[in-house]
């Protein structure tokens, strides 16, 4: 029989608060988001899930995705799924074909199902992500252990409560700071566009020195661009 995944109760929603907490954008690279630790019950079916934020639309040309296994902290990481304009599963020995991607890239989401766990799969699977423009790759990891018995059932409903209050009130929020983050890079981005353009149309004087009427429009374009209109009526888009 099919069983979903779990987390060590009581600390479900607790652990879900956390990560959520974490995972709040800090930076201008894209967030991977992926549950730290999955308890599955040997002979299930599982999903590893692993989503992310990105400012892109993804584009399959551009678009990239690797799952790798590691045995071992120490031990080398093994391949056994890529996305390369297409989903690509490497048939690595111990999975076979007992692997299944099941995720969908254009909704920010890439996880795989692996079915009829065994123990030797326990192990720390890693997810990598890259969405160009993004330039920098995402990476999360998880923590699989593989339970030969189910545990025992405990009473969350408090943390089920507080878990969905606190946790529908830090998502509104995260979702506040990814709009801003997209909004101040896309800002960026137009500003050095601006200023590269600005250098390359500026007039020279006799000398090949930038004259004075360019230095001006070229700081009175910084000064409407960054925000700092003041009284300036040449901020209005007239030259």
């Amino acid at each position: 029989m099919s069983l979903e995944a779990w987390l060590p109760q009581p600390t479900l929603f607790l652990t879900g608060l956390s990560l959520l907490l974490l995972l709040a954008p800090t930076g201008l690279g894209m967030e991977v988001m992926a549950p730290a630790t999955i308890n599955a019950l040997n002979g299930s079916s599982v999903k590893l899930s692993c989503t992310f934020n990105s400012c892109y639309k993804v584009e399959n040309k551009q678009f990239s995705l690797n799952w790798t296994y590691q045995e071992c902290r120490n031990c080398s990481e093994e391949l056994f799924l890529q996305f390369r304009m297409k989903i690509m599963n490497k048939q690595l020995d111990r999975f076979g074909n007992r692997v299944e991607f099941t995720g969908n890239p254009t909704k920010y989401d890439v996880s795989f199902t692996l079915k009829n766990v065994q123990l030797e799969d326990e192990g720390t699977y890693n997810c990598y992500v890259l969405n160009p423009p993004d330039r920098h790759r995402g990476h999360a990891s998880i923590s699989l252990k593989v339970l030969t018995k189910e545990p025992p059932k405990h009473d969350s409903t408090v943390a089920v409560i507080v878990g969905a209050s606190v946790g529908g009130f830090l998502a509104v929020v995260i979702l506040v700071l990814m709009v801003v983050k997209c909004v101040r890079r896309k800002k960026q981005q137009r500003l050095n566009t601006d200023d590269q353009k600005t250098e390359e149309e500026g007039k020279t004087d006799g000398e090949g020195n930038p004259d004075e009427g360019t230095k001006f429009a070229h700081l009175r374009r910084r000064l409407c661009l960054g925000g700092v209109r003041g009284e300036d009526q040449h901020c209005d888009g007239s030259e």
